[in-house]
C-alpha cells in the first residue's frame, strides 16, 4: 500500500460537485432557515384570544361618554345605519361633529340643526352612488341622553327626517321583560 500525505480523504471520491466543494471547505450557508415555531405560535395564540374577547355578534356600538341611555323591554338587534349621539350640547354622526344644541336650548323651539342635516344628506348621496338601483333604506339611529330636552330630541328627529331619514330608531339599554 502506497503512503498518501497526509490531510482529509473522506468523500472525496463522490462525484457530485456540492460535496466536493463541502470537502474542500468551499461550501456555503444553507439556503433553507429553521423558523422557531414557538414564537409563531404565540403571537398566533394571542392574536386569538384577542379577536373572541373583542366580537360582538349583536353589533353592540360604544356609547358616548357621559351618555346615559333610557331603558326600554322591547327591542331589537343594532342595523348598520349613522349613528346620531347628542351628549351635552354636542351633536355627532359616526363620532364626527356635526353641531350644536345651544340655539334650540336658548329658544326652546323646534329648530333645524343644518349642520346635522349637511352631514346626513351627505352619507345618503354616498350611500345611493356606492349603491346604484337599490333602495334607501332611510334609518339613523339616535343615541341621545334621557336628560336631553324634549325640544332637542325633537329637533334633532325632524332634521334627521328632512335629511331623507324617515325611518328613526332609538338606542336604548335592554331591560329583561316581564311576564304580564
Amino acid at each position: 500500500m502506497p503512503v498518501h500525505n497526509p490531510g482529509r480523504r473522506l468523500m472525496h471520491n463522490v462525484p457530485l460537485r456540492f460535496v466536493q466543494k463541502k470537502v474542500q471547505g468551499l461550501g456555503h450557508r444553507s439556503i433553507n432557515a429553521n423558523l422557531s415555531l414557538t414564537s409563531m405560535i404565540d403571537f398566533l395564540v394571542v392574536t386569538v384570544v384577542f379577536l373572541l374577547i373583542t366580537f360582538s355578534a349583536s353589533g353592540e356600538t360604544p356609547v358616548q361618554k357621559g351618555v346615559n341611555l333610557p331603558k326600554a323591554e322591547n327591542t331589537l338587534d343594532m342595523i348598520d345605519a349613522p349613528l346620531v349621539a347628542v351628549a351635552g350640547s354636542q351633536i355627532l354622526v359616526d363620532g364626527a361633529p356635526a353641531g350644536n344644541t345651544r340655539a334650540i336650548e336658548d329658544s326652546k323651539r323646534l329648530q333645524r340643526v343644518d349642520e346635522l342635516y349637511n352631514m346626513l344628506k351627505g352619507k345618503r348621496e354616498t350611500w345611493k352612488q356606492a349603491r346604484p338601483g337599490k333602495e334607501f333604506p332611510g334609518v339613523v339611529v339616535l343615541q341621545i341622553d334621557q336628560k336631553v330636552p324634549a325640544v332637542v330630541v325633537k329637533s334633532v328627529f325632524q332634521t334627521s327626517a328632512f335629511a331623507g331619514y324617515p325611518n328613526v330608531s332609538f338606542m336604548v339599554n335592554t331591560i329583561p321583560k316581564t311576564e304580564h
